[in-house]
């Protein structure tokens, strides 16, 4: 594959280069070292709903979304915990800044109030500029999570 394909220091491949070579249709999986693979997989089954795909011993796969061509969108949590060289998630050097998961309209105030019934800090944002209605939050790991719904009266 050339170089061309990705960001290299010095070499940016031109905007729509490869969407429009591949034809992209979603995102296929966002992938997540953790320290502790049971809590945070209790975490985003019974806090978020993710259904759960399979457990392996350290990793996790949760289903997002049907995706495309039989792929389905996933979330993967990966425990690197016993790996020597891991020193675990830092929010200060990660490059993951959040992830979104869409939501109902109808489900937003719901949701707060039951994340907020579980003892968990929610925070409310709205983004004009795409008429999206967002509620946020962290996990046990510390990233950022983000339930995003659109909202015409945004």
């Amino acid at each position: 594959m050339s170089d061309a394909a990705f960001n290299v220091p010095g070499k940016i491949a031109p905007a729509g280069h490869l969407g429009e070579r591949l034809g992209w249709k979603g995102s296929g999986e966002i992938a997540l070292s953790v320290n502790n693979l049971a809590v945070t997989q209790r975490f985003y089954e019974a806090v978020i709903g993710l259904p759960l795909m399979t457990r392996m011993p350290n990793c996790a796969f949760f289903k997002i979304a049907d995706g495309y061509a039989g792929h389905t969108q996933v979330l993967a949590l990966f425990d690197r915990s016993g790996s020597p060289e891991y020193r675990g998630p830092d929010r200060a050097t990660s490059s993951v800044d959040h992830i979104a998961f869409e939501i109902r309209l109808e489900g937003f105030a719901a949701e707060k109030h039951g994340l907020e019934q579980l003892g968990l800090a929610v925070e409310t944002t709205e983004h004009a500029w795409v008429h999206w209605r967002s509620l946020n939050g962290t996990d046990p790991e510390g990233n950022r999570v983000e339930l995003v719904c659109y909202d015409d009266g945004v």
